[in-house]
Parts: structure tokens; sequence; C-alpha cells
């Protein structure tokens, strides 16, 4: 069977706050469409209100056969079909089905900077803020390792995702 024909989670890009515009006409269309929302508390000067926020702003995942996405490219407000190289990135059940969960069990995820083992960063926030190194896991715990080449030694903290920018 041609896998062109079995339905795929794939990732599209819209323009900059669009994700419900071209939720609604992707549904209208008669695709499924996933767009992860979280609850975020807005403050305007004279009430707060809780909002419906996109988890991955201007993304969201379409389920579709992959020989349909020029229909699906042809959206208003869509800008492109994300794609690694010339293939169209399939984005995994499990990735989505967690996501799923997670927003439907009350957990209220934060979208972190994908780092990956060897990655240079530096830290954006908190006391050790402006210190460069490099991304390590040990024992399953990210770490922050500093090297200093000279002396043939290296130090590492456990730290958290969220405080680490990666050196371009």
């Amino acid at each position: 069977m041609n896998c062109s024909y079995i339905k795929k989670w794939i990732a599209i890009y819209t323009k900059p706050r669009h994700e419900k515009s071209v939720q609604k006409e992707l549904i209208n269309k008669g695709i499924e469409v996933f767009l992860p929302l979280i609850k975020k508390r807005q403050k305007w000067s004279d009430r707060k209100k809780w909002v419906n926020f996109p988890l991955f702003k201007s993304y969201l995942f379409v389920r579709t056969e992959l020989n349909n996405t020029h229909y699906i490219a042809q959206t208003p407000g869509l800008v492109k079909i994300v794609r690694f190289g010339q293939e169209i990135a399939i984005v995994q059940d499990n990735s989505i089905q967690s996501i799923k969960i997670m927003i439907n069990g009350g957990y209220n995820p934060e979208t972190t900077d994908y780092f990956i083992k060897g990655d240079s960063v530096k830290v954006k926030n908190g006391p050790l803020k402006g210190i460069s190194g490099e991304v390590v896991r040990i024992d399953g715990r990210d770490r922050l390792i500093v090297r200093i080449d000279s002396i043939q030694h290296s130090i590492s903290i456990k730290i958290d995702r969220s405080f680490l920018a990666i050196l371009k």
C-alpha cells in the first residue's frame, strides 16, 4: 500500500495569531486538526480573565494523507507546511497523544527551547545569567557543563531548560 494514502500528523505554520482562524478553515474543509491550547491569566488595566492561547505560537497539527497537502496549503492564513529539506515533517502519533493527555489532564505545559546533547548554550535568567556552557544529560537530568580547557577539567550543575538559550 502506498504510504501517501495513510493519514499522518503533520505540522503547519500560520501567520502570527492566525492559529484559530486556520483551524476553523481546515475544519470547514473536513480536515482533522489539533490546536493545543493552554489557559493563561490575562491582565488588563480594568480586569483579569483566563484566556486560551496556542501552546506553540503559529503552529497547529493536521492529520491527513500526504498527497492532500496541496489542498491544505491553499488555506487562508497558512504560511507553509513544515518540512525537513524536501520531506514533509511527520509528527508521531504518540507525541500528539502525549500533548492531548497533558492538556486534558489539567496540566499547563510550557514550551522550552529544544536542546540536544552537546548544544552550546547561555544561561538567560536567574543567578547564573550570562554563563555559557554545553547541555548534557546525566542520570536523566539536564545539566549545564562548563569546560575549563586550559586545565582539562569541567564542572556541571543541574539546571532547568527554561533558563537556557541556544548560542548562535
